[in-house]
């Protein structure tokens, strides 16, 4: 038996350079670019509900989140999240290297750096508190493609990868669908000596289909299970309950492809993520530009229209991409498309990277050149909006720290208050009163959870973040108390805080107006 040193020696030994070099340049990209978020317990609007949570969310379809979450406990702790979460991502860093047979050392270090710091995942990273899971996902959908791609059978392993990834976080379907077209075309690249033939492509082909029904069907047999077993049904939120239903917002399937091309258009060229800024959009450009030149390159030298059929097939599923993409719109085409849902957009720009680095196979070493500076400088432009949202991040906990001081102080001081008076309140901060803040919309206005000026949305938020933060407990009554009061023209009379009038205790119940004035 070999001594612990001796086992690991020989299994980091038989680690592929490419697979390590990937790993650690995605976690130490990460480390540096997240560690604000990592070093600091700054909540979101959803985190202030989530300090402490099991993650037991069947009823959005998620059955396996609750383990995928639980090896770091269900407690928010950034530090242990962020560090088992970047694992995870540097692990699928190296399994996308090995899928998109990325071996040049540029490619690899940019590829990875790329998944450590598009935008999507900071949106992701201010949710931290199902970041591990959510990571572990993702490397399983990554894995799905993996294995499907490299074995005979491995559609089958390929197909429990994708049904637990659905089973912690259903937008990662998206990830494995579009690395499973490129997996498709990497196939019919292959020429040569030992090089499939046109059947045993097409057969190969179907082996990505294979893997994603299979992998969908076990995913909804577990679920459906477990809703059973828990007496439990699908909830409503983000039209969740459609995946059984059916339904795709009463639209026809025509009407619902275009809504998906129309989003997937509408977001790559307006979504305020992609490219941001003049040098973000120049290295966008080129590395478009450098792909498209290296598309035809590759196609002009191997001749492909010899091969009608093959060319067709490619040109098809290049058409899919937009469909593959957004294919959580095939269950709710209303759903609240918001940017953690978004994070596929990153393969476009590491298979574009993949691409040039093979340079038209060496022959044009200038698109190599065009895909390294491209590539760079787009993850630095994503390292410095991370951390622009991270900043605002920061104010927003600390405003939302000023205001509830104030408000505390307020309440407190109010005649009649005594500890446990029941509390209703909306949970809106009035910006007639407090005028718009937050300095960097034109760069967090497409990320969720980063934007903003303070982190109060709901009548409980006020309640979670003066419990945990300043130490005081609140009797705030569900949104269902302020029902028969809110149009009442007592209440509508009333002033917004701070103004003098804006807290008021009629019938033994402390009402406090925070939204604005008039309405």
């Amino acid at each position: 038996m070999m001594s612990p040193t001796k086992a690991f020696q020989t299994a980091y030994g038989r680690l592929r350079r490419e697979w390590k070099l990937a790993f650690f340049t995605c976690f130490f990209v990460g480390l540096l670019v997240h560690m604000p978020i990592l070093l600091s317990d700054i909540p979101n609007h959803d985190g202030l509900d989530s300090m402490y949570f099991d993650q037991n969310m069947i009823t959005s379809g998620r059955w396996f989140l609750t383990i995928a979450c639980g090896f770091s406990s269900y407690y928010t702790i950034p530090w242990v999240i962020g560090i088992l979460g970047l694992v995870f991502l540097a692990a699928a860093a190296a399994a996308l290297c090995e899928l998109l047979e990325v071996g040049k050392t540029w490619a690899v270090m940019l590829c990875s750096a790329l998944l450590a710091v598009f935008p999507a995942l900071a949106s992701t990273f201010a949710y931290v508190y199902t970041l591990d899971g959510y990571m572990m996902a993702l490397f399983l959908a990554v894995l799905s493609v993996l294995f499907t791609r490299k074995y005979r059978l491995g559609f089958l392993p390929g197909a429990l990868c994708l049904a637990f990834s659905m089973g912690i976080y259903q937008s990662y379907l998206s990830f494995a669908m579009i690395l499973s077209v490129f997996a498709i075309w990497m196939l019919f690249d292959r020429e040569g000596e030992g090089a499939p033939s046109v059947k045993e492509k097409l057969l190969g082909m179907l082996r990505y289909l294979y893997m994603g029904v299979l992998g969908t069907v076990l995913y909804f047999g577990i679920l459906q299970l477990l809703l059973l077993v828990q007496g439990k049904g699908l909830d409503t939120y983000q039209g969740i309950d459609g995946m059984v239903a059916g339904g795709a917002g009463g639209l026809s399937l025509p009407g619902t492809a275009a809504n998906m091309y129309r989003d997937f258009f509408s977001f790559t060229l307006k979504g305020n993520v992609l490219f941001q800024n003049p040098f973000s959009t120049a290295g966008l450009c080129i590395l478009a530009a450098g792909a498209a030149a290296a598309v035809f390159f590759r196609l002009r030298r191997k001749k492909y229209w010899k091969n009608p059929a093959l060319l067709i097939i490619m040109i098809l599923t290049a058409a899919m991409l937009p469909l593959a993409t957004n294919v959580i719109l095939l269950i709710s085409p209303d759903v609240n498309y918001h940017l953690l849902m978004r994070y596929q957009w990153v393969l476009y720009l590491t298979g574009a990277v993949a691409l040039l680095e093979k340079g038209d196979d060496g022959k044009k070493v200038w698109l190599e050149w065009a895909g390294f500076l491209a590539a760079a400088v787009m993850v630095f432009c994503y390292c410095v909006t991370d951390n622009i949202a991270y900043s605002n991040l920061q104010k927003r906990y600390e405003k939302t720290y000023a205001y509830c001081v104030r408000l505390l102080d307020r309440i407190e001081q109010t005649e009649g208050y005594y500890p446990g008076i029941p509390i209703a309140m909306v949970g809106v901060v009035g910006d007639e009163q407090y005028p718009v803040t937050d300095i960097t919309l034109p760069v967090t206005s497409g990320m969720i959870g980063m934007n903003g000026d303070v982190l109060l949305y709901m009548g409980k938020n006020y309640g979670i973040f003066m419990k945990n933060y300043l130490g005081a407990t609140l009797n705030i009554l569900p949104a269902e108390a302020m029902e028969s009061m809110y149009y009442a023209e007592e209440y509508m009379a009333m002033d917004s805080f701070p103004g003098k009038d804006s807290i008021r205790i009629i019938d033994g119940v402390m009402y406090i107006k925070t939204e604005n004035a008039a309405r």
